[in-house]
């Protein structure tokens, strides 16, 4: 008799599927939503921020007319690389601070970041957390952002501390902890090596190819009389031989240009925009219901604008998440990303 395959591992745990939210009656023009933070106080149980997030949709419901913009990390492999490798820099670093003392790992340990430099200015602290409705908003837990530490090299003992945005360049105002940031795709982009120039670089006198003393001989050779093979290869050589994208050195760029870095499509990916309308042609007693299609969420972290009047929007917004494996919804880890 065949053995009965366990599924164990595959079983949905309980968890909340809708996670609601409403904006303040005043702050600031940015909203933002950090998923991992709002599924643990929602269903009392720790999940990582560096999970990318399935969203099913978002439902936003709005007392005034007006325009929602909806904002998401970065869905490129620049930016889960720029993420892993930052996470592995600051675990490397913590590893080695606790080497002799590894008791006094925190349980609750994790590598935390902002989105932007707006939200690193709002703080965690200005995150939008469960609504019950009955209940008011939930009550928020310990949730601090990773912190690197940088030792001078003046010959002293001392050190600053930065915190991490996810996009766009290092950010040197003072964030709600009073520490600067630095970016991850800026701290990626300068880590890493730039495409060749030319590719291939080739010699000036590759297409020389033809007359009675070629440089190329080994494709003169093989001249025709008519043959166009010299007029071909000064094609190749001259045109589709730099990368389709800018990079420091290429001739025209001063900066390393990584897209969500400081200098090519700087900042957060936009996801989605609705228009709500007033349903009744009068602002004041205007109602409205715009649906926000689904996607990806990268560190589960969203960013909704409202126009034109953040202040006064008082936006109820529902994120319907995705069943799934992982203690209930369907995510994946960021190093799988």
């Amino acid at each position: 008799m065949a053995r009965r395959k366990s599924t164990r591992g595959s079983k949905i745990q309980p968890a909340v599927q809708t996670l609601s939210f409403v904006t303040p009656g005043s702050g600031a023009a940015s909203v933002y939503i950090d998923l991992s933070q709002a599924a643990s106080l929602a269903n009392r149980r720790f999940y990582r921020q560096g999970i990318n997030w399935a969203v099913a949709g978002i439902k936003v419901i709005s007392l005034q007319p007006g325009s929602v913009n909806v904002y998401k990390l970065p869905n490129t492999w620049v930016l889960s690389n720029a993420w892993e490798k930052g996470m592995r820099a600051w675990n490397k670093m913590n590893n080695a601070a606790l080497a002799e003392s590894p008791s006094i790992r925190p349980k609750f340990l994790d590598f935390k970041v902002y989105m932007d430099s707006e939200h690193h200015l709002a703080g965690f602290g200005g995150n939008l957390l469960p609504l019950s409705p009955f209940g008011g908003v939930a009550t928020a837990g310990e949730w601090e952002s990773s912190k690197i530490v940088v030792p001078l090299t003046d010959g002293t003992d001392n050190a600053f501390s930065r915190e991490l945005i996810a996009v766009g360049p290092n950010y040197p105002g003072n964030g709600a902890s009073g520490l600067n940031a630095v970016s991850l795709i800026e701290g990626y982009a300068a880590s890493r090596g730039l495409p060749n120039v030319l590719d291939p670089n080739v010699p000036a006198d590759a297409a020389d190819a033809n007359g009675g003393a070629p440089q190329n001989w080994i494709t003169a050779m093989f001249n025709e009389g008519t043959d166009q093979d010299d007029l071909v290869l000064d094609d190749m050589i001259s045109e589709n031989n730099l990368a389709p994208y800018p990079f420091e050195n290429d001739g025209t760029a001063v900066d390393t240009m990584y897209p969500g870095g400081a200098n090519q499509m700087s900042g957060v990916q936009w996801h989605d925009s609705v228009q709500i309308f007033s349903s009744s042609g009068v602002a004041a007693a205007g109602v409205g219901t715009q649906r926000v299609k689904g996607g990806n969420f990268p560190c589960g972290l969203i960013r909704l604008d409202w126009a034109p009047d953040e202040t006064s929007a008082n936006l109820i917004i529902q994120v319907d998440l995705v069943p799934g494996t992982h203690r209930g919804y369907l995510c994946e880890p960021m190093t799988e990303m």
